[in-house]
């Protein structure tokens, strides 16, 4: 029988999150840090319209790009939120969580050898997706010194001839780092000096805690050249939803709504119809969770500071990003450990990228009382490695 699988998926490295919660599975008494999702139930009243949309027998598909009422109601949003007028007919459509948004924009604009710029850490999707649509990844490394922020000199010195694409993945997964507006007008020069476009993953934007999240296309000139891409899993607590959005210029959306129409037809109808209740009345549904994990974040920079353990302060997203270079171990040797020996799931920073080594990505998206306990059992645990060293 000839092979039947495909080279290049066989090339993709699997996830580098998933390793440790198949092992935290097996475990009793084991506490994961690790999984990126809010530990909020769906606000009732987003539900009760989901129940209410099932309950009317709206169990029908949708147009391909989504509802006429939800997308009006992104367009008020990002109207309100950033200042930004768009098209709902033309410019918005709705997919199956970000992650679709991801994968269709790199399908729909990309030759085969075309290069696109990943800033990593960053979340695990963008390398694979842009290898599956023929592109070639090309990796900015970000530094703690700069706050893991992108700055105009490392985007000027990845960029070749080939260069297309730049993913801005801000707030950002793993690290919380945040792009201020005057970081982005930095790079929106060198955007449109250089002719390229953005794909600016917003995922997290209503999760920032220094301010209100600025988004690129604000800026003059980078809304023709940008796909914004959000979604309600994360700001509403809707990750099993698989509800999220595209916006970006019509001769851009018209060829993702393409693939999206032949890929997946239409976004879930029940979780349209709860996602239009979301964005009219769940304001205040938002800001008692923002505030929610800012107080756990703070808890956690004030936890790190006590044990010794180094992390620059992170402003974005519901992640923090110690270092653990101080004890010579790789990152995936002190998961390991502390799952073993502690029973405390992290993720490796290298489950997001090379660069991501003597790092950790440690979620705050759990209850107080987890994070004390885990905090604690990593607090023995440090202490230990460092008698350990000293008795070497």
């Amino acid at each position: 029988m000839r092979n039947p699988l495909s080279d290049k998926v066989i090339d993709i490295k699997p996830s580098g999150i998933r390793k440790f919660f198949d092992i935290v599975n097996e475990m009793d008494d084991a506490i994961s840090l690790g999984v990126g999702e809010p530990d909020f139930d769906t606000p009732w009243h987003i539900r009760d319209e989901g129940i209410y949309s099932l309950e009317k027998g709206r169990t029908f598909y949708t147009s391909n790009s989504g509802l006429k009422d939800l997308k009006k109601e992104i367009a008020v949003y990002l109207q309100r939120s950033q200042g930004v007028s768009y098209d709902y007919n033309h410019e918005i459509f709705v997919t199956v969580g970000g992650s679709e948004a991801i994968d269709v924009a790199l399908r729909a604009m990309l030759n085969p050898g075309d290069e696109v710029l990943i800033p990593q850490p960053s979340y695990v999707s963008y390398e694979p997706c842009t290898v599956l649509a023929d592109g070639v990844p090309v990796f900015i490394n970000l530094k703690e010194e700069n706050q893991f922020r992108l700055t105009a000199q490392e985007l000027r010195d990845a960029i070749t001839d080939k260069t297309k694409i730049l993913i801005l993945p801000f707030p950002n997964n793993p690290t919380g780092a945040i792009m201020e507006k005057e970081d982005l007008e930095a790079i929106a020069e060198i955007i449109e000096e250089k002719d390229l476009f953005v794909i600016s993953d917003e995922i997290y934007g209503e999760l920032t805690y220094k301010g209100k999240h600025s988004s690129i296309v604000s800026l003059p000139g980078m809304k023709e050249r940008t796909i914004l891409i959000n979604g309600f899993s994360k700001a509403y607590a809707m990750t099993g939803w698989r509800l999220g959005y595209a916006c970006g210029p019509r001769i851009i959306m018209d060829q993702m709504l393409k693939i999206h129409q032949f890929a997946i037809m239409c976004a879930p109808t029940t979780s349209q119809y709860a996602a239009v209740e979301a964005l009219k009345n769940g304001e205040e549904d938002v800001q008692e969770m923002r505030e929610a994990y800012n107080q756990r974040r703070r808890y956690l920079m004030h936890a790190f500071k006590e044990m010794g353990l180094e992390c620059f302060e992170p402003y974005g997203a519901f992640y923090v990003f110690p270092s653990i270079k101080e004890f010579g171990m790789t990152s995936d040797e002190f998961a390991t450990r502390l799952l073993q020996e502690e029973k405390v799931a992290v993720v490796p920073g290298t489950a997001f990228g090379d660069c991501g080594e003597g790092y950790l990505r440690i979620s705050y998206a759990y209850s107080l009382e987890n994070l004390k306990v885990a905090l604690g059992r990593l607090s023995h645990f440090i202490q230990r490695l460092r008698a350990e060293k000293g008795n070497q």
